[in-house]
């Protein structure tokens, strides 16, 4: 009875984000309040009915009933329940249901915490939100029913995927997918407004936050996925450029030049256009990746199982909502203001060369990601586009504006002054080669690494600089602005990651080695001695698990354990062991025996000295922060109507001054 339960709820679901998606809109265009009120009802129970088949089918896992095709796929006797409920969302289907349970909790939360807007707006907003719930609810229903009944009903079940059996799986995908969907609230927010031709600023107040948390979500997820990778897949990367690791970057590039010219629009009334374009491209984007995912039509240790109508629909709903919004964009773009002006050297042009540089970036990123499928869709043979393309065209792409970074919050609104900012690169730069000078005694002459370290200090020098500034300035009573805070963590973050980028690239050092047991290898100074393999036994697996002990100058630093797991199903994966520092992660894989028939001879083991890795996802951690922190500004709560708001660029002069922004 629960799986028809959960195919009841979904279809009530869709019934609801139907009547959510049209009714508003048609009560918008009319004046109609009492169409416009259905919205927020419509919202709360379409989030209810998705929530409880969730529940269903996470409830179907905990029990293992394996009448359900989705359960028996993914889940057997032996898989132990904090996996089975990970399983939820381990497969094409659940995962799904999943991305459709997150967007009505979006859909939700902008319901109960939007009372403060136009009525006619909010109506607009969540009845768009509700259109793209159609979509979704329409495709699970369609091609991909989580509660599809199996006779007979097997014994037990398959192995879920052994590589998803890892606590980082338990929270990278709803990470990953809340702000994946979370860019749909902007996307709603730039539809909402060009279909009421309400093209002022009030409209990118409203959706600011909602778009801070949206990319401090992504950012999250993404550092999560890296970290899962290098701890995981068992070859000491953080970052491949596998196409679906492009899938979530390429809205994050767009995200980030939104949230920058979201300030513009907010503060100076410039730049709308592209604001408004920029929101429908980070979800459009969204869209695209989750057709590269769950279309079939790439490779990736991400992607789930090809199925041709799966694909076909999801390429006819990304048609359908990048078309029609750019379509509404076209006829509505001649209307849209262009704002104050400003000069060349200003707060404005800075972000908008910053803006053009992400999403070139993105265009980049899309380009390298799609080109395999163009070339082999016209018949040029297997093309294969991987780091080497990515790692010449990025660094050169984005080195400008980690350059501009220092320069962008002492830039003025407007126009700029010229010896602030010769100030500001003297001592920034003078910072920057001091610290440059000293990282070259330890980076063995290695370019890369230095100029890290330079542009590391270069960044986190004007980031200090500038806090240390407002912090002088700021009248006595008054709270550091939550809005100023959150850019200068943000600012931070990108120091300590681009640091960690460089410093770990190329002063990392890797060694395949044959030892046996009681025999030692050097890597960088640290001496690891193979101790033999014993067998071990888990929950779901077997294992042969080595004993690795490291030492440096003779004192004993650390126990590792590698292993190689043989799963239930006959997969095996590789666990490697990580003794982690700040400064440095020691690393080994465990590979191969040489003899079959005897794991206590030689083997084969991957050893790792990685420098700074960790500033890496430090770095993103730093960002993420400063995206929630932002978020959190005082004026985004102060209630403001839409005509007060559009009245003048400047409507809020008071609060804005306050919490100044990039």
């Amino acid at each position: 009875m629960t799986p028809e339960l959960g195919q009841i709820a979904l279809i009530l679901a869709l019934l609801l984000s139907l009547a959510q998606g049209v009714l508003p809109l048609i009560g918008a265009w009319r004046g109609n309040t009492a169409l416009m009120g259905i919205a927020r009802p419509a919202a709360v129970g379409q989030a209810v009915f998705v929530w409880m088949a969730f529940g269903l089918l996470a409830w179907s896992l905990l029990s293992l009933d394996f009448s359900v095709g989705y359960v028996a796929a993914n889940a057997n006797i032996t898989l132990p329940w904090y996996y089975r409920f990970a399983a939820v969302w381990g497969a094409h289907e659940g995962s799904l249901l999943l991305w459709i349970a997150i967007l009505a909790t979006w859909t939700v939360l902008l319901a109960a915490f939007s009372r403060h807007l136009p009525q006619h707006f909010a109506a607009r907003v969540l009845a768009v939100l509700g259109l793209v719930s159609v979509g979704f609810l329409a495709f699970i229903l369609l091609t991909s029913n989580p509660f599809g009944r199996l006779s007979p009903i097997p014994l037990d079940g398959n192995e879920l995927n052994p590589v998803l059996q890892d606590p980082g799986m338990t929270f990278h995908p709803p990470v990953l997918y809340t702000g994946y969907v979370g860019f749909s609230v902007a996307f709603a927010f730039a539809v909402a407004a060009l279909l009421g031709g309400e093209l002022e600023q009030a409209w990118v107040r409203w959706a600011r936050p909602w778009t801070n948390v949206a990319w401090a979500c992504l950012t999250a997820g993404i550092v999560a996925g890296s970290w899962w990778a290098y701890a995981e897949l068992g070859w000491g990367g953080w970052w491949f450029w596998d196409p679906v690791e492009n899938a979530s970057f390429m809205p994050w590039l767009v995200g980030t030049a939104l949230i920058h010219t979201q300030a513009v629009t907010e503060k100076r009334g410039s730049l709308r256009a592209w604001t408004i374009l920029l929101s429908i491209l980070a979800f459009s984007l969204s869209l695209l990746g989750t057709f590269l995912v769950r279309s079939g039509v790439l490779t990736s240790v991400h992607a789930f199982a090809a199925d041709p109508r799966r694909g076909l629909y999801i390429l006819i709903f990304l048609v359908a909502v990048v078309g029609g919004s750019l379509l509404l964009y076209a006829l509505r773009a001649p209307k849209i203001a262009s704002g104050k002006p400003f000069a060349a050297a200003s707060r404005e042009t800075a972000i908008l060369i910053g803006n053009l540089l992400l999403t070139v970036a993105a265009a980049m990123v899309l380009l390298g990601t799609l080109f395999p499928l163009i070339a082999d869709a016209f018949g040029l043979g297997k093309v294969s586009v991987g780091p080497p393309y990515f790692g010449l065209l990025f660094p050169l792409l984005m080195l400008p504006v980690v350059l501009l970074l220092p320069f962008g919050p002492y830039l003025r609104w407007g126009k700029a002054e010229a010896a602030p900012l010769k100030a500001l690169g003297t001592r920034a730069g003078i910072a920057a080669i001091a610290c440059a000078l000293v990282g070259s005694l330890f980076a063995d002459g290695q370019v890369k690494a230095i100029a890290g370290i330079g542009v590391a200090a270069w960044v986190a020098a004007g980031t200090a600089l500038y806090m240390h500034k407002r912090w002088r300035e700021m009248p006595r009573g008054r709270r550091f602005p939550a809005e100023m805070a959150g850019m200068l963590l943000a600012h931070a973050g990108v120091a300590v990651f681009v640091a960690g980028v460089l410093v770990s690239d190329s002063l990392s050092v890797e060694r395949d080695v044959r030892l046996s047991p009681g025999q030692t290898a050097e890597i960088a100074g640290y001496a690891f001695r193979f101790d033999g393999v014993q067998l071990v036994d888990g929950p779901n697996w077997k294992a042969e698990q080595g004993s690795v002990q490291v030492s440096r100058d003779g004192r004993v630093i650390a126990q590792l354990h590698p292993q190689k797991r043989l799963y239930s199903s006959e997969r095996i994966q590789t666990e490697s062991a990580i003794d982690p520092g700040i400064t440095r992660d020691l690393y080994v894989a465990l590979g191969e025996p040489l003899d079959d028939q005897h794991i206590e001879h030689d083997w084969t083991l991957r050893l790792y000295y990685k420098p700074f890795i960790r500033w890496i996802w430090a770095g993103g951690l730093l960002m993420m922060l400063g995206g929630f922190v932002s978020a959190c500004a005082r004026r985004f709560r102060a209630p403001v109507s839409a005509g007060n708001a559009a009245a003048s660029p400047a409507y809020d002069a008071r609060l804005i001054a306050q919490e100044s922004h990039p």
